[in-house]
């Protein structure tokens, strides 16, 4: 099968052949080593992805759907023979709608530009992936991300209100609507978010946007001689029922990293950092400062003007770059109850340690989302046996904690061989029961997700 009848029914220039250039579009920001794809699509409107989809089903050709490609889990990895659907050019905010508090925009639209956009509105987008600048708001609907934020304004899920999608078989289907409530039927919205395009594709999505804060965040800043002592401040902000707009605790081994990158003046003693934000009158910055001071923070202070407070948050966002800089990573993101983070850490180290593997460790804390970062050398197509080690050990503690083996970044092709240690068979053949439902030929994304 060649891609040449596709090229036919499309405009020109939307499939591409180039081998070198195919070859760029094959895989996503991890290791996963991708298969090698017919061609590449360059959708720019559903219409074209209607097109390649009614074209896959008929000769069974394989489609990869795809954004950015910033994904940390392979889920846009192509396989052998596929074609790579690419929706980075469907880009259109077609609407902004101020009075319902709500934008309809399509796949390729980079998330933080939604962002900007509603802010001349006075609202706000409120997901921010720490890939926000680059990500798209169509991998972020397939994977179901969440960001900083999410600890006050809910993971991508709950800022989605309708879809609409191309199904395997080039059938468009929208779901939910405008409306802030909706429950005829099933809730095919909450459905497809998260299902990482195996289920269908995005072509345009109905989003919730928020009022923007009246007043600029103030960013606190507090260290801490233990990791445990982090945890518990972590932990007394949420108890104590503050809703800060972000919750962020940073390991040593983290820290270690951005230090030796940056420059921050990390004090030797400094075993882990906890960096909040607010962004309203009813979660006071100096209530977050008593509790981690409470909790024994060696330093805890609030920023005092918009400037010091991006300064201080942006060094929780230079630990992906750190962490990318020591070799490559296998980026993880477990969750667990959000009481049981401390001791959730507490396991990271000791993997770290028993198998002689680095890894650093950040986590949304208001969450109980731990992203640990394992680094192994830059010649390996794969991680070396420790770091397989390191991570089995790690999963396996999160599950046993009442976690989950993702809180954000998906499945992908990672974790599938993990996935019988969280879901159960009855549960497991559910879910392949939608999936033949909806895509019985197993054409969308295969091999990932589930």
């Amino acid at each position: 099968m060649t891609a040449e009848s596709l090229a036919a029914l499309l405009p020109a220039g939307r499939v591409v052949t180039d081998p070198d250039v195919v070859a760029s579009y094959a895989r996503d920001q991890t290791y996963a080593v991708p298969g090698k794809p017919l061609a590449v699509v360059l959708a720019r409107d559903t219409g074209d992805v209607v097109t390649t989809m009614r074209w896959a089903h008929e000769h069974r050709v394989p489609v990869v759907p795809r954004g950015a490609g910033t994904g940390l889990a392979g889920g846009a990895t192509a396989v052998d023979g596929c074609l790579v659907l690419s929706l980075a050019k469907m880009t259109a905010i077609r609407e902004i709608a101020p009075r319902d508090q709500l934008a309809v925009v399509e796949p390729g639209v980079i998330t933080a530009d939604l962002d900007r956009a509603a802010r001349e509105h006075g609202l706000m987008y409120a997901p921010d992936p720490s890939s926000h600048e680059i990500s798209t708001i169509g991998g972020n609907l397939a994977t179901n991300a969440g960001g900083l934020r999410c600890v006050k304004y809910g993971v991508t899920r709950d800022s989605a209100l309708g879809l609409e999608v191309v199904l395997a078989d080039g059938r468009v289907i929208r779901t939910g609507g405008r409306t802030v409530k909706g429950v005829t039927g099933y809730d095919l919205t909450g459905l497809f978010v998260g299902s990482e395009g195996t289920l269908g594709v995005i072509t345009a999505a109905t989003l919730r946007l928020r009022p923007a804060p009246a007043t600029p965040p103030v960013t606190v800043l507090a260290t801490f001689g233990s990791l445990a002592a982090a945890g518990a401040a972590a932990a007394a902000v949420v108890a104590a029922g503050l809703r800060p707009s972000l919750l962020e605790l940073m390991d040593r081994a983290a820290l270690r990293a951005i230090d030796e990158w940056r420059g921050i003046d990390l004090e030797p003693g400094t075993a882990a950092v906890v960096i909040a934000q607010t962004d309203g009158p009813e979660c006071p910055a100096e209530e977050i400062v008593r509790l981690c001071e409470d909790a024994g923070a060696e330093f805890a202070a609030a920023s005092t003007d918009a400037a010091e407070a991006d300064a201080l948050l942006e060094v929780r966002r230079l630990a992906y770059p750190a962490a990318e800089r020591l070799g490559h990573c296998l980026v993880e993101d477990v969750c667990v109850p959000r009481s049981r983070l401390p001791e959730m850490m507490e396991r990271v180290e000791r993997a770290a340690d028993r198998h002689g593997v680095r890894i650093l460790t950040v986590a949304h804390a208001g969450d109980g989302n731990l992203h640990p970062l394992f680094v192994f050398d830059r010649g390996l197509d794969e991680p070396p046996p420790p770091v397989q080690a390191a991570a089995d050990e790690v999963f396996a503690a999160a599950i046993e904690m009442g976690g989950t083996l993702t809180g954000e970044h998906g499945v992908g092709v990672l974790k599938r061989s993990w996935l019988d240690g969280e879901l159960e068979p009855d549960t497991r053949e559910v879910l392949l029961t939608i999936k033949r439902a909806l895509d019985p030929a197993g054409l969308l994304n295969p091999g990932k997700a589930i």
